[in-house]
């Protein structure tokens, strides 16, 4: 009779957490250094939407592709794996079969249960034993790029959305206080539900994003106001 685990785990949604975190993260920092970097230059409304509206799509489009290749590069080392680990059973199943039970001794079986264990699993599906025990390889940490690339797309969209709608709405000259003050406390908010979904500390999550993307603003202030575009 089979038994399903009632219990769950971070690990479960590692991967698309990973990748919609990265991006939202990534959309909110950027794009609002990028607002408040124009800003302090003292740009007219137009310029400081078009570099967020600018910075929206590149970075939408970059987190995608980057994450599809890197992604996609685990998923050829999957298949080549799973190709060789194949080959290897069908020309030399015993040898397999003995390597297997050697993992389980190493584990903490005593020699005979391993054997055991190897014999069964291998009648059952061998291969998938071979991929989890010998390589690590699971259907949790399996590679997906396109579920991958898509969540970064998405993800950094909808955390550059906020700083272009302040970049819309708010007065010109509360933009260089307002918008660095509102996408802190969103990368807060941010952090602290990652870490929970992730089961981590909440208050360290919050913390150790608003302070790289407080420094990320604070830069581009500063390099903003070295380019005043009233000059």
């Amino acid at each position: 009779m089979a038994i399903h685990s009632r219990e769950t785990h971070g690990n479960a949604s590692i991967g698309w957490l990973r990748a919609s975190v990265l991006g939202a993260n990534d959309g909110l920092i950027s794009t609002s250094s990028l607002v408040v970097g124009v800003a302090a230059a003292h740009a007219e409304r137009g310029a400081i939407v078009l570099t967020a509206v600018a910075g929206l799509v590149a970075g939408a489009l970059s987190m995608a592709a980057g994450e599809y290749v890197s992604v996609a590069s685990q998923a050829d080392t999957e298949a080549a794996d799973r190709g060789k680990e194949g080959r290897e059973l069908a020309t030399d199943p015993e040898y397999e079969r003995a390597e297997l039970a050697g993992i389980y001794v190493e584990r903490g079986l005593t020699p005979e249960l391993a054997q055991q264990v190897a014999d069964q699993l291998t009648a059952h599906d061998a291969l998938g034993a071979h991929l989890r025990d010998e390589l690590g390889y699971t259907e949790v940490s399996r590679a997906r790029p396109l579920q991958a690339a898509s969540a970064s797309a998405a993800s950094f969209a909808l955390g550059a959305l906020p700083p272009l709608l302040l970049a819309l709405s708010l007065p010109l000259e509360r933009m260089h206080d307002a918008l660095p003050a509102a996408t802190v406390g969103l990368l807060a908010l941010l952090g602290a539900t990652a870490a929970r979904l992730g089961g981590a500390s909440m208050l360290r999550g919050a913390l150790r994003v608003s302070l790289w993307g407080a420094g990320a603003m604070l830069g581009t202030a500063l390099i903003g106001r070295l380019f005043d575009a009233r000059v």
